[in-house]
């Protein structure tokens, strides 16, 4: 009975044994220190947002992402060895980070900002890498891209990467301070900042010479990150960029729309000692060339505009403009009210908006819309007069503008 016993245990042993030896790898190999690291990194690099499907699993990807050429589907990033990383080694996996090439040797389409992710260490690579391993694999496979002929032939991306893409990690500047050096980092590589606040050319390229001078995105706006007193952070202290990464707000303004999302998933979570970093980098960058002064509105659209404004504006943003600090964000001086792109401000005020939720400020404010009340020509009205009041100084927008933007959302939404 004895001997019988030992042999049960023996093969209970050996089975158990050659059950872990076809487990997926689940980052075991890695130190905790290393695998927490790689959480904040990927935090840093809003992999979470981007990976995630609407009501999906986090990481599983599958989520549309919209190009000026068609449709690409974010990629499953989990360890699932079919359709996620999990065959992927390390070197693969930073191979893509680096030069934007799939581990079986496919190109990967910037949508995956690897034009940026290139600036990225290979020590944080790797610490991504390894906390990505130690996640629940997903056995989900993301739908196949659906970009126009002939870009939905991957090869392609060779000859745009040898016309717009610059490999490379970064490089401190030794004429910066470390906390610069470290705001640099951030923002130029993993935080990707320019993938959306960058303008792009007709091929999609971001305009290396307009770094984060605003740029058209998905409907909205994102506005200039220069020192641009009217339309960029030219009126922002470190501590009021600091507080916006933070929180999703700050005394000027509250977060919506794409940007909403970044902080909720990305700056929130990190440390007040890179969000300082990102502020010292953002408040050294130089205006961008300065714009000429926009042509006043007529005086019966203004007369228009400010009726509209009192009737349904007023009561949150003030008459004034000057809204309620930290609740409802203030019009007057604000940048993105004054950029050369009105589509957020009609974004919002087609289909109004919600403040995003974090740690720091968990109740979220809501906008609600007016699309449904008011017409193209009173929003293009209502906008232009936002635009032009207590000092500010943007172009007139146009009823035929609002109504393309009306369109625009519409057909995202459906």
């Amino acid at each position: 009975m004895r001997r019988r016993r030992v042999k049960q245990a023996a093969l209970l042993i050996s089975m158990a044994a050659l059950a872990v030896s076809y487990a997926p790898a689940r980052g075991d190999e890695y130190s905790f220190a290393q695998v927490e690291r790689g959480r904040y990194l990927a935090a840093a690099g809003d992999c979470q947002s981007c990976h995630t499907a609407r009501d999906g699993t986090p990481f599983a990807g599958g989520r549309p992402i919209e190009t000026p050429f068609g449709v690409v589907y974010s990629a499953n990033i989990t360890p699932d060895r079919a359709n996620g990383i999990g065959a992927w080694s390390s070197d693969e996996f930073y191979r893509a980070l680096h030069e934007g090439i799939s581990a079986n040797g496919a190109h990967l389409y910037p949508a995956f900002p690897y034009p940026w992710y290139t600036k990225v260490t290979r020590a944080d690579a790797d610490a991504i890498y390894a906390y990505l391993k130690t996640l629940d694999p997903v056995d989900s496979k993301p739908p196949p891209t659906a970009l126009d002929w002939p870009l939905n032939y991957r090869f392609v991306m060779a000859g745009w990467n040898e016309l717009f893409f610059h490999p490379g990690t970064f490089e401190p500047d030794a004429g910066k301070s470390p906390e610069w050096n470290r705001g640099a980092y951030l923002v130029q590589g993993l935080g990707h900042c320019g993938a959306c606040h960058t303008p792009m050319n007709t091929f999609g390229a971001s305009e290396r010479g307009r770094f984060l001078h605003g740029a058209d995105l998905q409907n909205w706006y994102a506005p200039s990150l220069t020192g641009d007193l009217r339309s960029g952070l030219g009126n922002w202290s470190k501590d009021d960029i600091a507080a916006f990464l933070k929180t999703g707000r700050n005394a000027k303004t509250l977060a919506y729309g794409p940007m909403a999302e970044v902080i909720r998933y990305s700056t929130s979570q990190l440390s007040d000692a890179d969000l300082s970093a990102v502020a010292t980098y953002l408040k050294d960058m130089p205006a961008a060339q300065p714009q000429q002064q926009p042509q006043k509105p007529s005086q019966q659209l203004t007369r228009s505009g400010e009726a509209i404004y009192a009737d349904a504006c007023s009561a949150c943003h003030r008459m004034n403009g000057e809204g309620v600090p930290g609740t409802f964000p203030a019009l007057k001086g604000d940048a993105v009210a004054q950029s050369s792109d009105a589509s957020s401000v009609v974004h919002l005020i087609l289909r109004g908006g919600r403040a995003v939720a974090t740690d720091a400020r968990p109740t979220p404010f809501a906008m609600p819309a007016f699309g449904w009340k008011l017409s193209d020509e009173e929003i293009a009205a209502v906008t232009t007069y936002i635009r032009s009041a207590w000092g500010n100084a943007a172009p007139a927008v146009s009823a035929d503008f609002v109504h393309s933007v009306r369109d625009a959302t519409q057909a995202s939404s459906e």
